[in-house]
């Protein structure tokens, strides 16, 4: 998957994210943002990454946000290792 495509999805994520009341407000207390910092970084690749990295530690969020967007199960994780950030993680 290209940069492209990842961008594409984690904008939908984030869309996806903010049209819910529950689920938002967790997201900006897990990252110390604001609504307004939804609006201002959400072209930042970053940023992206992210939200797609929160959306995908919840298998049923996960599943949720690819149902509504006729997505396979697999394609937030994708995205995300396309975007910035993704070399720096280490299993070891």
């Amino acid at each position: 998957m290209g940069p492209e495509q990842a961008q594409i999805i984690a904008l939908q994520a984030l869309g996806w994210l903010a049209g819910h009341e529950e689920l938002c407000p967790v997201f900006l207390g897990a990252t110390g943002g604001s609504a307004d910092d939804l609006r201002e970084q959400a072209a930042d690749p970053a940023f992206q990454a992210s939200v797609l990295e929160f959306l995908t530690m919840d298998d049923a969020w996960v599943m949720a946000f690819c149902d509504a967007h006729d997505l396979k199960y697999d394609m937030p994780l994708r995205a995300r290792y396309a975007l910035p950030g993704a070399e720096a993680v280490h299993w070891t």
